[in-house]
């Protein structure tokens, strides 16, 4: 529990929403126009307006804002002025209090504030809700000495969670290192077959909303299949007549790859769900005895990488992976017995990545809730 007095937000700050500009105010020139995706993601593309605006829709570095809605969020301004869109708060601080203090302490309650939200598509705030939640507040100089208690923790750890990014990079670079160490041919030491000549495809079938005769069954579609894995969450299912059973039913073994989407992703089928079968968006790669499926798989990851696959795809603004194009993809085709052991060799060394990277992602996760209990002690009082 905070030492501190406890205000209601409404009492130390004056809120102020951004305009509901209409699309069709949007220009190509003028001042950006501030939306809630343009604070969430830094790439994330602006629209402008030409006209003026209220003064109190202007937005200038250093402005507290606050989205109230979708993504809830605390941000500081500092991308020049602008204009700012509906959804979003301006707020400004009253002259006892400072404005880094309630952006932290906005910061501290935002999961207390989601719980307060509405809406299941777009979430969002009350004004009322929002401007009668409390927050603990000190003197404005015990305001200041808790932000640079704060700011120095934070840089302390944010040194600490850049290392843990770079060491995550290197493990990509590694990864990446291994399979072109194992896998590549440059020399010509193996033969280059085409796929087709080593295993037999099938694209999975159109979607079928018809009441024509056959059971229900389960099938994947491309958002089911990762890298390495499937994700079995949320299968549909379809009609699928006895003729069909055999040509779009996949068994333990099978490569899964997607045709379109992000094309070649891929994963062995290694489940028990029983009658799976496959839609359209999928092909079906059974390996013939010559070749290993998990040397196959390999051999994608690596080409996916190093852009390799991206000479066989179809399209220009959504690329497709067609059956005749994943025939004719080279690949290298040693031995079946040296296939096994290279497969051996690149699973032991990525299993070692793999247990850093756990090890990473978790350190990640604690530097999370590190800040999180930084902030919490900052507004009880245990840090000043």
């Amino acid at each position: 529990m905070s030492t501190y007095p406890t205000y209601k937000l409404g009492e130390i700050a004056d809120y102020i929403n951004g305009r509901a500009f209409k699309p069709k105010e949007w220009k190509g020139e003028g001042l950006p126009i501030v939306r809630i995706q343009n604070l969430n993601d830094k790439n994330a593309v602006y629209h402008y307006s030409d006209v003026m605006h209220e003064e109190k829709y202007l937005l200038h570095n250093g402005d507290l804002l606050f989205a109230w809605a979708a993504s809830l969020g605390t941000y500081i301004w500092d991308n020049g002025d602008a204009w700012l869109n509906q959804h979003i708060f301006k707020v400004i601080p009253k002259e006892n209090v400072s404005k880094k203090y309630l952006y932290y302490a906005l910061t501290s309650i935002i999961k207390e504030l989601y719980a307060k939200s509405h809406g299941s598509g777009m979430v969002h705030v009350t004004k009322d809700k929002f401007i009668n939640t409390e927050i603990p507040l000190p003197p404005l100089s015990t305001q200041h000495a808790i932000v640079t208690r704060i700011e120095t923790l934070f840089a302390e750890l944010d040194k600490a969670v850049q290392h843990l990014r770079t060491a995550q990079q290197q493990l990509k670079t590694y990864r990446q290192a291994v399979l072109n160490h194992w896998l590549n041919n440059e020399d010509g030491k193996w033969e280059m077959v085409k796929l087709g000549e080593v295993a037999e495809m099938c694209l999975g079938k159109m979607l079928d909303k018809s009441k024509n005769k056959g059971t229900y069954q389960p099938y994947l579609r491309n958002v089911n299949v990762r890298w390495g894995s499937f994700d079995l969450d949320d299968l549909l299912e379809m009609r699928f007549e006895e003729s069909e059973q055999e040509r779009y039913g996949i068994q333990i073994g099978d490569l899964i790859m997607c045709e379109g989407g992000e094309p070649g992703r891929c994963a062995i089928w290694n489940a028990t769900v029983p009658n799976m079968k496959i839609q359209k968006a999928l092909h079906r790669i059974r390996v013939k005895d010559s070749i290993y499926n998990k040397f196959v798989y390999y051999l994608f990851s690596l080409y996916a990488q190093n852009g390799r696959l991206e000479k066989y795809f179809t399209g220009t603004t959504i690329k497709h992976l067609t059956g005749q194009s994943l025939k004719s993809i080279e690949i290298p085709l040693p031995p079946l017995a040296e296939q096994q052991r290279i497969v051996a060799e690149i699973e032991s060394r990525l299993s070692q990545a793999e247990a850093a990277a756990a090890s990473i992602e978790n350190a990640l996760q604690q530097a999370e809730a590190l800040r999180q209990s930084i902030l919490k002690k900052a507004f009880s009082g245990e840090l000043v």
